[in-house]
């Protein structure tokens, strides 16, 4: 069975974009992929970071994994932090990697050029610790978002060189983006994506989001005045953006949908959109309350963190041999 790991850094509530363009996917991947899916709270302090709410929203987003329906017999989830060899093979991948490589991601790159002050070395350099990330467990896919296809390929030109210069040792991964909901926008704004750093409240729909507000929220959302309900990301891409989450929800196509909306207005998509939304997340909120009441969090951390640790420590085990750290 081929291997495959992501994580979703614990900033911030986990948006209906993190769901439709990433947990969904694992979801559907469990079954077909030796899955291992981790907390990236070590990529998280790339910024400073409130103790109390990393903390919280760390378990709250292994409850939400959980919630969404990842299964712990199927899938290894694990914290980033609790297997200290992602630090140690992120150490040994920063000195594989150029400064030039650096500077062209997209995250430090867009910083710098607006002059922001501030910016920390680990912002810089936490691409080559995302590659160990990935490679610790010889990963053949990465399920990613359009905009992080720029981190599997500069940890595709890491292990490729470090294969060249010490033999073969790293599995060089593939990229993977899902064809629908790989990128779910603003409601307010739908040329950007859909954050969790979203500045405009009603732009952003948060899986905690109280249901009623979440109805609101799609009713509200900016589209046009053309008045057709087609996908058309360039001239109509607020209903291509509605579109995509519908579709991503009820697992209907987006050729179906808009076929049922032939000759009809926005009023009533809308609507169908909005009560698609208040029924996942009033579903998801309950298996959420009752995870978080269960204790399974600490429980499936605790195995995911040792099935975890011992690959790792077998692969950065051979690394260090390769590069010759281990003299005995």
């Amino acid at each position: 069975m081929k291997k495959m790991l992501s994580g979703i850094k614990p900033t911030g509530r986990l948006t209906l974009g993190n769901y439709i363009g990433a947990i969904r996917n694992f979801v559907n991947y469990q079954d077909n992929y030796e899955l291992y899916v981790f907390i990236a709270n070590m990529h998280a302090i790339t910024v400073a970071q409130d103790k109390t709410e990393l903390k919280k929203n760390t378990k709250d987003l292994i409850a939400l994994y959980l919630a969404c329906g990842l299964d712990p017999n199927k899938v290894t989830i694990f914290l980033q932090s609790d297997v200290h060899e992602h630090a140690e093979l992120g150490w040994i991948m920063t000195c594989s990697t150029y400064m030039g490589e650096l500077q062209r991601m997209t995250q430090y790159k867009d910083k710098a050029a607006k002059g922001e002050i501030g910016i920390t070395a680990g912002l810089f350099t936490y691409p080559s610790l995302m590659a160990a990330d990935i490679l610790l467990y010889d990963a053949d896919y990465v399920p990613v978002g359009v905009d992080q296809k720029q981190h599997v390929e500069l940890t595709r030109n890491l292990a490729e060189r470090f294969n060249h210069r010490y033999g073969d040792t790293f599995t060089v991964p593939e990229p993977l983006i899902a064809k629908v909901g790989a990128k779910v926008y603003s409601l307010q704004d739908p040329t950007k994506k859909m954050s969790k750093s979203e500045e405009n409240p009603k732009g952003t729909i948060d899986l905690l989001d109280d249901p009623n507000i979440a109805k609101k929220k799609i009713m509200s959302a900016v589209t046009d005045s053309i008045g057709i309900v087609q996908y058309d990301i360039d001239t109509q891409p607020g209903i291509a953006n509605l579109l995509t989450i519908l579709s991503s929800l009820t697992n209907e196509s987006i050729e179906s949908i808009t076929k049922r909306y032939e000759g009809k207005g926005y009023g009533e998509f809308k609507k169908e959109v909005a009560n698609a939304v208040f029924e996942f997340l009033t579903n998801l909120q309950k298996n959420y309350v009752d995870i978080l009441k269960s204790g399974l969090v600490e429980q499936v951390i605790t195995e995911g963190n040792m099935k975890a640790s011992k690959l790792a420590a077998k692969k950065l085990r051979k690394v260090k041999r390769k590069i010759g750290f281990e003299i005995f």
